[in-house]
């Protein structure tokens, strides 16, 4: 039986059909992920598991333009400026990092428990102009001497340096668009983000990623959906959104699709078990920590978790006794494990 697989000219071929990609050179991420918002505005598009707060489709367009002219007018952002977004998974993060995309400024995403100097290294290596974060992460990112935006209740922050220009979320995703403003061209080819690697065989690097490499990767993470003629999915994410994974192929990859997200800032099984009964959550994505979790777990008998159909684990191999296990503890759910790569060009930057 003919398998996928390396060719005598080692390039790895699928035998799953071709996805067409589009050709359109000026298409960028946020039009493409709004691409089809008018026939499903109601639609949830993002819920907090923390918090309980929610954001149609719609209300995400609104938001997400709201949020880039503000930081166009506020902190002075233009094209090809960064902005560093140092914070855990929220509702929030998601905006923050479209609006930024939007005026055509690039993100760089940072793990919330780096260090004063990693998360130095990592503003300065980039040339961050901006950095946004939450209250409980202040302390380090105030060392930065940047702008800062705030992800948080207003006041949260009660004596910032002096000349620090401090801006809270909440304002720019409020306010009005102003009148006669608009979003710069912006294009496959110009750059959308810099994530940086684990820095496991070295110093960490970022890796340069455009428009057209996020709006492949969807594409691509999104095509069983399409070729098994689902409906609307909801996903978890307690992945990181600061990593490829929890960003490009659970949050940016299924809202593009019109899915819905369920963020959680962090992973605590109760809780997860708590979010997927109470938001019907379908898919879930997750490493192999997390499935060893599953596989211990013994049937779940508290929460009802049959709205799961399809449980992927990712990152790193996992054992078939592993997989076995969670099949028998979510029967109603099918187990599998998930490689996911940006593999459309991309450069890194030392």
């Amino acid at each position: 039986m003919e398998r996928s697989g390396y060719g005598a000219d080692g390039v790895y071929r699928s035998l799953r059909p071709p996805i067409s990609f589009p050709h359109d050179p000026s298409l960028s991420m946020v039009p493409f992920l709004f691409r089809n918002v008018a026939a499903y505005p109601d639609r949830l598009a993002l819920a907090d598991a923390d918090t309980g707060a929610t954001l149609s489709f719609s209300r995400l367009q609104s938001a997400v333009l709201s949020a880039a002219s503000g930081l166009a007018a506020t902190c002075g952002l233009r094209k090809g400026d960064v902005v560093l977004i140092f914070a855990p998974n929220s509702l929030h993060f998601p905006v923050a990092f479209l609006a930024t995309l939007a005026i055509g400024a690039i993100s760089t995403t940072v793990n919330p428990l780096y260090t004063i100097p990693e998360l130095s290294k990592q503003a300065l290596d980039a040339h961050a102009k901006v950095v946004v974060t939450v209250p409980e992460l202040w302390p380090k990112a105030a060392t930065l001497g940047l702008p800062a935006v705030i992800i948080g209740p207003k006041g949260s922050i009660s004596s910032p340096p002096p000349g620090t220009l401090l801006t809270y979320f909440s304002d720019l995703v409020s306010n009005p668009v102003p009148e006669g403003f608009s979003l710069p061209p912006v294009s496959q080819s110009d750059v959308a983000a810099l994530l940086y690697s684990s820095g496991t065989t070295g110093a960490s690097k970022g890796v340069v990623l455009t428009h057209g490499n996020f709006i492949c990767a969807a594409l691509m993470a999104t095509m069983d959906q399409d070729a098994s003629g689902d409906g609307p999915n909801t996903f978890l994410c307690f992945l990181p959104m600061f990593h490829v994974f929890g960003l490009a192929a659970i949050t940016y990859a299924q809202l593009a699709r019109g899915n819905t997200i369920v963020s959680m800032a962090r992973f605590d099984m109760e809780a997860m078990l708590k979010t997927i009964e109470r938001y019907k959550v379908t898919l879930l994505f997750c490493v192999p920590p997390v499935m060893i979790a599953l596989a211990k777990q013994g049937k779940v008998t508290k929460y009802n978790v049959s709205s799961l159909k399809l449980v992927g684990s990712g990152a790193a191999p996992l054992g078939k006794d592993v997989m076995e296990d969670v099949s028998m503890n979510l029967p109603h759910a099918h187990v599998i494990q998930v490689t996911f790569r940006i593999v459309m060009l991309s450069q890194s930057i030392s």
